[in-house]
């Protein structure tokens, strides 16, 4: 089985960004535990991040027909990025949304997600954690 994994913006600052709401755990530890985890439980995973919705968008469309599920953490893109929710139910991929914290303990505006409802799911506020439930959630449903 193939993973393709999709951080959004600024999930490249772990570790320098909001400590208290992100922890000190770099970007590179999230990448570094995702790969351990993908290689525990037999999956290829492929690992990107980006700061552009467009570069988010080209992900998920290289994505068709190679990969067999996507987690994404679309970031601020969560609450406004129609285009990454057209993109996701275009390629029909079983995708799950991700996100490090809790976001319906956070600002009001952090609580809708427009991408929410083109995934089969979305796991919020277990850190690093929430990467390896994605990955078993994306196993038990292919």
């Amino acid at each position: 089985m193939n993973i393709t994994v999709i951080n959004g913006p600024n999930i490249n600052f772990l570790g320098m960004r909001e400590k208290n709401i992100y922890g000190v755990k770099t970007y590179e530890e999230l990448c570094k535990f995702i790969r351990e985890e993908a290689s525990k439980l037999g999956v290829d995973v492929s690992i990107y991040q980006e700061n552009s919705e467009g570069g988010i968008i080209s992900i998920i469309q290289k994505a068709y027909g190679i990969t067999d599920g996507i987690v994404i953490n679309p970031g601020a893109y969560t609450h406004y990025s129609y285009a990454i929710y057209d993109a996701i139910k275009s390629v029909e991929i079983n995708t799950i949304e991700v996100h490090l914290s809790n976001i319906y303990k956070r600002e009001e505006f952090r609580h809708k997600s427009v991408i929410a409802p083109a995934c089969i799911g979305q796991i919020s506020g277990f850190g690093f954690y929430g990467y390896k439930y994605a990955m078993e959630a994306l196993i038990d449903c292919n």
